[in-house]
């Protein structure tokens, strides 16, 4: 029981993490985001919440099961939830620079740090277990392809 004790507390704080987040996200979609200029690869707007939902999902699962190896390696399980914790409040801070102070420049520096943090998260998970690291693998491209979405909105909107 207190294997998805864990499982659920990690995944319940990223979704909260995640709707934080949303928060000023939310306001500012019908205003300052849709006067923007954007490229052509810009996905509709619906797409962003359930697939962020399910990567918070995702994440927190793997951080859940590397949390359950503390038995066993605990040194290497906190290194591992280090990185984990400062991904998740860069994740956030990313959406407070973009959105919060509408600064899809500073948003684009921050996110490059945050795509570095994240892959540090999974070289770590991976080495507790694979299928933790995996689990991290569509999160990491998410955010390869908004390292890019944000870098594009910027330059159109310099």
């Amino acid at each position: 029981m207190q294997k998805i004790l864990r499982i659920a507390t990690v995944i319940l704080t990223c979704l909260a993490v995640g709707y934080i987040s949303s928060i000023v996200t939310r306001e500012n979609i019908p205003t300052w985001y849709a006067d923007l200029n954007k490229p052509f690869f810009n996905p509709p707007n619906w797409i962003f919440a359930p697939v962020w939902t399910l990567l918070y999902v995702m994440m927190g699962f793997a951080a859940g099961r590397v949390w359950n190896k503390i038995d066993t390696d605990e040194k290497n399980v906190k290194k591992a939830f280090l990185f984990f914790i400062i991904q998740l409040a860069l994740n956030a801070l990313w959406s407070y620079l973009f959105f919060g102070l509408r600064n899809p420049m500073l948003a684009s520096f921050e996110i490059i740090l945050l795509w570095l943090m994240i892959y540090e998260t999974y070289l770590q998970f991976k080495k507790l277990d694979k299928i933790s690291g995996y689990l991290l693998l569509p999160y990491l491209a998410w955010v390869s392809f908004a390292t890019v979405l944000t870098f594009s909105i910027w330059y159109l909107n310099r």
